[in-house]
């Protein structure tokens, strides 16, 4: 929930938009966590085993 409140003031977005685009962000975890630290890191790129190693939410 506060993934899609963040996303509906910082891009000014429909409820039901920020819940889809929040939605979309958790259900493809993965792609999104590479796909940040490629935007993020490109001075720096990462290894494939740093890559792996990243995560979007931790489950403990």
């Amino acid at each position: 929930m506060r993934i899609s409140w963040q996303i509906q003031r910082t891009k000014r977005k429909t409820r039901s938009a920020a819940l889809v685009a929040a939605w979309a962000i958790l259900t493809n975890e993965d792609i999104t966590v590479q796909y940040l630290t490629r935007k993020l890191n490109h001075d720096r790129p990462l290894t494939k085993r740093a890559e792996g190693q990243f995560v979007l939410f931790s489950n403990s």
